[in-house]
């Protein structure tokens, strides 16, 4: 990552998974000011009671209203965006309080980022944006959208926004691992939607890696996009078994509203213009402008023998692999004392 001495860093949506971890990869660093934007303050309170760092503030808001934004925005130098509405479920049955936060609040963000002249914005989206067939995916690929949109207006020495992409986060708050488990050590069947669906898998750290890499490396408008190997749910349950010894039998549930058999992190169409770095994947903003022709006469030219980039021909993992990867995760090991 950049260089953050005298750097004061906002993180929206700061006391998820994704600020606690954020905060404690880089709360060694020489940095300036981290300010938590949230609207939580019960978290707020654990957060800073934990921390007890004079360098953390926190702020109380939300990204739906511009005036709270502006207030945490003031001299701020970087930020990551990490707010949102992310369980699928609660976007299916609410749909427009995901358009509130995920893309008006979003907008709130980028838009009050440029009028105080932050460095850089990094905008936290989804494998789920992705040929979205629910309400949270539809909402966050409109937050690229809106992102890149701003780019438009603005040169490489303004504000620089990009976005990442990456799929499940394994062990985060709300995601299947802590459900199996739990059901695990209640000895109930463990419950999934369809034993053959495949799902990215991410640990947490490299979600934040994957941050970071965007901001030492990104240009306006450019998305970036960690590979990941996957497995299937079934496989995960049986490893997560192996792992706590148990034999609890796994019970099909079916498909849950919203929810696809694979997940896709990049199109056919996004792939032609990707770059490589090794374990990423930046996609340039598309530099089409108002000019029609370009969309309607003039077209593409280039032809490409590529396909999308999915949790079903991605790296598959084992059932062994799965679970060797699940032990480096701490929260696995902690739950197996």
């Amino acid at each position: 990552m950049s260089n953050l001495k005298n750097k004061t860093i906002l993180i929206t949506g700061g006391t998820g998974s994704f600020g606690h971890e954020l905060l404690d990869t880089i709360m060694h660093k020489d940095f300036k000011e981290i300010r938590i934007f949230s609207r939580d303050e019960l978290k707020q309170e654990h957060m800073r009671v934990q921390l007890n760092n004079p360098r953390v503030k926190f702020y109380i808001g939300d990204v739906r209203e511009r005036d709270s934004v502006d207030q945490a925005m003031k001299g701020v130098d970087m930020v990551f965006h990490a707010a949102a509405l992310k369980q699928v479920p609660s976007c299916e049955f609410f749909p427009i309080q995901a358009v509130m936060t995920n893309i008006l609040g979003s907008h709130n963000v980028v838009e009050s980022a440029v009028q105080h002249k932050v460095e850089s914005v990094v905008c936290l989206g989804t494998d789920k944006a992705v040929c979205p067939v629910n309400a949270m995916g539809m909402t966050k690929a409109l937050m690229e959208k809106v992102s890149q949109a701003a780019c438009r207006g603005l040169t490489a020495k303004d504000t620089r926004i990009s976005c990442v992409r990456y799929g499940n986060v394994m062990c985060s708050r709300g995601s299947v691992i802590p459900l199996f488990i739990k059901q695990i050590k209640e000895k109930k069947p463990i419950t999934v939607t369809d034993a053959g669906m495949t799902r990215f898998l991410l640990p947490l750290p490299d979600a934040i890696k994957l941050v970071l890499f965007a901001f030492s490396h990104a240009r306006q408008g450019d998305i970036f996009i960690k590979k990941a190997p996957a497995c299937t749910v079934g496989d995960l349950a049986t490893a997560l078994k192996e792992l706590f010894s148990s034999n609890v039998p796994v019970k099909s549930i079916g498909i849950r509203h919203g929810e696809k058999v694979y997940e896709t992190l990049a199109t056919t169409e996004e792939l032609r213009r990707a770059e490589d770095m090794g374990d990423y994947f930046r996609v340039s903003m598309d530099g089409r402008d108002l000019n029609y022709n370009k969309y309607f006469t003039e077209g593409d030219k280039k032809e490409a023998l590529l396909s999308d980039y999915t949790s079903h021909n991605t790296r598959r993992l084992s059932v062994r692999e799965v679970r060797k990867l699940l032990l480096k995760l701490p929260e696995i090991t902690a739950e197996m004392k």
